[in-house]
């Protein structure tokens, strides 16, 4: 599978996809600052540097997910998340 690259919020979060084994993942940086996304798909979200502070929809408790931890998102579902410094991660769709 081709790697296909996408950028949002103004390129301040950008990410790299692909395929392994049947499974789609990507990885990407979060710039600093705060963002929404919206989920098909369930998802893990794991944190490789840096830190996210994320709230997932229908709670209202923000979570701080260091690097070498993860968190995951109900499929048409979404998460509020901010970066405090520029974050690397990891997202495997589930």
């Amino acid at each position: 599978m081709p790697i296909d690259h996408s950028a949002y919020f103004d390129s301040k979060v950008q990410s790299l996809a692909s395929e392994r084994h049947g499974r789609k993942f990507s990885v990407g940086i979060i710039s600093a600052g705060t963002y929404h996304f919206g989920t098909a798909a369930a998802e893990r979200m794991t944190v490789v540097s840096g830190m996210l502070t994320a709230k997932l929809d229908g709670t209202d408790e923000w979570v701080n997910y260091p690097a070498g931890t993860n968190f995951e998102i109900m499929a048409n579902s979404g998460f509020d998340v901010k970066a405090s410094v520029d974050t690397a991660y990891q997202c495997e769709y589930l």
